[in-house]
């Protein structure tokens, strides 16, 4: 089995926090990662700055945008996962849009990821057509593919997604932008309509914002991904290498 298909057969009650690369440092995403890890983290997503993420908030926008005015792009991000492999065992997930993908060579980045020590990808804007052939392709270099399903997803068509999909299904718990919400999705009966389809592990992201949220999703979903609240504590804290490790020590 890969990294991800380990931890989710170890762990159905998984965190997933999510941060984005260069955000405000390459030393901050290096420490960041090391100090979630050793807070009891499963599985580490790690956006790739892009000009126009695709359906994040103001929070993780704003992250982006000042790490791509900080020069950083996506050889960075794969260098600082080269660098800290062998000291984090939890999963590394690349968060990137299709435009960087094909820019950076394609499938040359995707072999780049796997050596670098990535465990998965997920491409948020990749078409259908091309989604099949990058799913082929990472499998045979070890990494998972995932594919996101909306709370609008019809039925048939989350079946073909978790048919090109591996590791993990990514469920948006809600319509609309990422950011920070008040009051926990109610995702059960989306989850078990998800899983009469796939039996793959379910991960949920999108609102998920504190520790009641993450033991709510869990109930029915084996992960909860925590994105804009992270790095908004991150953007506010002195130290957000700390920040980042206490924050997952809150949400367990």
């Amino acid at each position: 089995m890969s990294r991800i298909e380990t931890i989710f057969a170890n762990n159905n009650k998984a965190l997933m926090p999510f941060i984005v690369a260069g955000f405000p440092s390459l030393e901050t995403t290096e420490g960041a990662i090391i100090a979630m890890d050793d807070a009891g983290a499963s599985i580490i997503e790690i956006g790739i700055p892009f000009s126009d993420p695709i359906a994040d908030g103001p929070v993780i926008a704003s992250a982006m945008h000042q790490a791509l005015l900080a020069g950083i792009t996506p050889a960075d991000a794969i260098a600082v996962v080269s660098r800290i492999r062998k000291k984090v065992s939890a999963g590394l997930i690349a968060m990137v849009s299709d435009s960087i993908v094909r820019r950076s060579g394609g499938f040359t980045f995707i072999d780049l990821l796997a050596e670098a020590g990535f465990d998965g990808i997920i491409i948020p804007d990749i078409d259908d057509h091309d989604a099949e052939d990058m799913s082929a392709y990472c499998k045979g270099c070890g990494l998972t593919f995932t594919m996101l399903i909306s709370p609008t997803t019809p039925k048939g068509r989350i079946a073909w997604l978790s048919s090109i999909s591996t590791g993990f299904l990514y469920i948006l718990a809600r319509v609309g932008l990422t950011g920070e919400q008040t009051a926990p999705p109610d995702i059960c009966a989306r989850i078990e309509e998800i899983r009469t389809v796939t039996d793959l592990p379910l991960a949920v992201g999108f609102g998920i914002s504190t520790r009641e949220h993450v033991l709510s999703v869990t109930k029915s979903a084996d992960a909860a991904i925590v994105g804009s609240a992270l790095v908004g504590r991150m953007n506010s804290a002195e130290d957000p290498v700390t920040a980042a490790g206490d924050f997952v020590c809150e949400l367990l």
